[in-house]
Order: structure tokens, then C-alpha cells, then sequence
């Protein structure tokens, strides 16, 4: 069993409203928050073991969660040969890499929306082998012919997972009509699959499809919803043009990724259906700034350049008229861009872009991604809830860039097991 731990003097902020100075935390020993409040209105277990941590001067936030992200090990922005060329063995080693920077960041959960990697290391995570944070993994993603997920540059024998022998950790399931998505999902599903994710429209790095090319039928996509929810799960779509992401949100989808090209009628129908959107930004920014340097196609890079301004402002007006938007950067790994450790810069650009204030962009990487991840009990320091929380040096609902240095993250708890220290007591 093991011990009560009690953090105190801290300045709080629960993940949803309330702020609360000198702020006290009692964690018991399963890894559950039992009591926060202001000092003096708490009660204290009355135990010896108990753990004590001063954090004066720091404040307490719920663990980060990346809503949408990728565990490739992939280290250029060379899509092509990167997984042609780097054996799988080496890009396992670097995602057990980036996920020791995602906890040194402050991220207790993220949610990988595509690759095979990520199902093999959330178990090693979750029986304590590595040190990472909770991973919420899609595995194999489904994709159409001629579809975002299928590498159109390969012959399509080496994209689908069922008949290739590469170990490109990204590879899809293809499929046409409704019995193949059927079983698409269904093979998904066995895989280990926490939830589904598809793609209702082509994308930036898709070389042949452009993101306003619709993908999937109607009925197609609500056979996936059908077979997913069957198993108790969920779908999550890509999907940036404007008739893809009507599609997703009326067959059923809960969570759609990037939304470049939302309108009115799909915000409209986003904040009917409760949809969450998360419209990764960070890997805009870093197509544009870093893609040319770090070997991502031309036709990628120009694909981005004609969409970004627009995906801000489709997306802050979604914001503005109140749907649901959480953090992702849609990262892969890489060494000056697109790197994991890095992902608090789309918390910045919530801020940056689309005019939210810093709580309002910390709910977003904490309450409102708990719900891409699925999960209740994560995502607001309350009692009750998982204690997954941080501590940082500073205040930053006042100055929103602190939370971009993991210096100044000093603890990180996930499960109410401390995993990073940096207090001096």
C-alpha cells in the first residue's frame, strides 16, 4: 500500500472554473483525489504515512492531455522514406523516448490517433515497464481507397496492414462499401483498439486527395459508428473539408480533428451533436515554418499554405459560438519540429489565435480533452477523480507561455504516483 500524500500552498486551478489560493490536495494511496479546498478547509487523514509537498509558489493544474497525436518515432518530416528506411526496432527506442519528454512536460494522457507503436506501448506503460503517460490509442486507422490513410505513392498491397509486410507504424486498413468497413472496424477492434478513427476527407499529407475531397459514404461511415459503439466505443474522425465534416457529425462521429474548412452548418451541427473538435494548430504552424528544412513534400507544404489562414478563422468563429474545442497537435516525433515534449504550443495558440483566455485554453487541454480520451475520471483536480496533476513554477493563467517550459514544470503525478520531482523541499 502506499502512502497519503498531501499537497499544499499551492494556487489551484481545477480544470473547469475555480481558482483557489493557498490550496490543499489530499491524495490517498489507490491514486484518488480524497479532498482539495482551501486551507483550513480540508480535512487531513489521520495517518502516519503520509507524504507532504510544499508548493509554495507553483500552481496546480490537472495533467495535460494531447487530444490528438501520433507515437511514430519518425524524427524528420520526411513521411516517404523515414518509415521505408529506419528499422522498427529503432522507432520503438524513440517513442519510449518521447514519452519520458511528454511526462517531463507535464502531459499525463495523450491520444494516439494512428499507429500500430502506440498499442504495444501503452501496455508496457500501464505494467509500469517504461515511464510515460496514459496512452489512449486508435491503432490501426480506417481509410478508403484513394483515402487519407492510403500512401498513394505505394502500391496498396504495402498500406493495408492486413496484407503488408513493412514496418511503417502508420499503416491503415483499407476499405470500400459497407461490409468491408464493417469488418475493417471489426479487425480494429481486435487489434485493441480504444477507439475508432477514420478519415471523412483527404488531408495535407495525402499526396493525390486534397482536404476538401469528401471520403466515405454516409452509409459507410455509419456502419463504422454502428460497429464501434457496439464494442462501447467511439469514432474519431479526420476530416477538414466542409462536406467531410457534415458527413462525420451526422453518421454519428463524437470527436473531429482538424476542421479546417468548418462553416456554419457544421458548427451548427457540431454543437447539436455535442461534438468535440480538436483543430490541431501546432502542426500548421510547424508545416509552414519548419516543413521545406526538415524534408516534408512540396505539394504538402503548399497544401498548408492555402489552408491556415482559414482554419484559424473557421476555427475561432467555432469557438466563439461555443462548440467544443480541445488541444492536439497531430505531432509525430521529430528533432526541431513536430516533437513530442514540445506539445504545450498548442495550448499557447488557443490563446495566440483564437482569443481564448489561458483558463479557457487549460480547460481545453484538460476537461474538454478528457472527453477525446473517453474518460471520466481524468481531466479536473476534484475529489473524487484520478489525482493526474502538475505543478508550475509561476502563474500561467496570468502568462500562458510558462507552460512551454518543462523546467518549469516541477512535479508531475499521474494515478497519484509522482513520476517527475523537481521540488526542493
Amino acid at each position: 500500500m502506499g502512502s497519503w500524500i498531501i499537497i499544499r500552498e499551492a494556487r489551484l486551478f481545477d480544470g473547469r472554473e475555480k481558482v483557489i489560493e493557498n490550496a490543499v490536495i489530499v491524495i490517498d494511496p489507490s491514486g484518488y483525489i480524497r479532498d482539495v479546498g482551501s486551507e483550513g478547509s480540508v480535512e487531513y487523514p489521520r495517518v502516519e504515512n503520509i507524504i507532504e509537498i510544499n508548493a509554495r509558489g507553483l500552481t496546480a493544474l490537472p495533467g495535460l492531455i494531447d487530444a490528438h497525436m501520433h507515437l511514430t518515432g519518425f524524427r524528420t518530416g520526411d513521411v516517404i522514406k523515414e518509415p521505408l528506411l529506419t528499422p522498427y526496432e529503432t522507432l520503438v527506442a524513440r517513442c519510449v523516448v518521447d514519452l519520458e519528454s511528454l511526462i517531463n512536460a507535464g502531459f499525463t494522457t495523450v491520444v494516439d490517433a494512428g499507429s500500430v507503436i502506440a498499442l504495444g506501448l501503452k501496455q508496457a506503460v500501464e505494467e509500469g515497464s517504461i515511464k510515460g503517460p496514459r496512452i489512449i490509442a486508435a491503432g490501426l486507422p480506417i481509410s478508403q481507397t484513394f483515402g487519407h490513410g492510403d500512401t498513394h505513392y505505394l502500391p496498396i498491397e504495402y498500406v493495408d496492414y492486413r496484407t503488408t509486410k513493412l514496418n511503417d507504424p502508420i499503416k491503415s486498413l483499407i476499405c470500400d462499401g459497407v461490409d468491408e468497413c464493417r469488418k475493417a472496424t471489426r479487425y480494429a477492434l481486435r487489434m485493441g483498439s480504444d477507439f475508432i478513427k477514420i478519415f471523412t476527407t483527404g488531408g495535407v499529407l495525402s499526396q493525390r486527395d486534397r482536404p476538401e475531397y469528401t471520403q466515405f459514404t454516409l452509409d459507410e461511415i455509419k456502419a463504422i459508428v454502428y460497429e464501434a459503439e457496439a464494442a462501447g466505443r467511439f469514432v474519431h474522425a479526420h476530416a477538414e473539408g466542409s462536406k467531410g465534416i457534415i458527413n462525420a457529425l451526422e453518421g454519428g462521429v463524437k470527436v473531429i480533428a482538424h476542421a479546417d474548412m468548418i462553416d456554419e452548418d457544421g458548427i451548427t451541427l457540431a454543437l447539436e451533436k455535442n461534438a468535440v473538435i480538436v483543430p490541431t494548430l501546432a502542426v500548421s504552424e510547424h508545416i509552414i515554418n519548419y516543413g521545406a528544412e526538415l524534408g516534408l513534400p512540396s505539394w504538402a507544404i503548399e497544401k498548408e499554405n492555402e489552408l491556415y489562414k482559414h482554419h484559424v478563422d473557421n476555427v475561432r468563429r467555432a469557438y466563439r459560438e461555443g462548440v467544443k474545442i480541445a488541444t492536439g497537435t497531430d505531432f509525430w516525433g521529430g528533432v526541431k519540429a513536430f516533437r513530442h515534449g514540445d506539445n504545450a504550443l498548442e495550448i499557447v495558440l488557443f490563446v495566440e489565435k483564437l482569443g481564448m483566455t489561458p483558463k479557457e485554453a487549460i480547460k481545453s487541454a484538460t476537461t474538454i480533452a478528457s472527453e477525446v480520451a473517453g474518460l471520466k475520471d481524468i481531466g479536473a483536480i476534484e475529489k473524487g477523480r484520478k489525482a493526474d496533476l502538475i505543478l508550475i513554477e509561476g502563474n500561467p493563467l496570468d502568462n500562458i507561455k510558462l507552460i512551454l517550459s518543462k523546467e518549469k514544470v516541477k512535479l508531475v503525478m499521474k494515478n497519484g504516483k509522482i513520476l517527475k520531482n523537481g521540488i526542493e523541499q
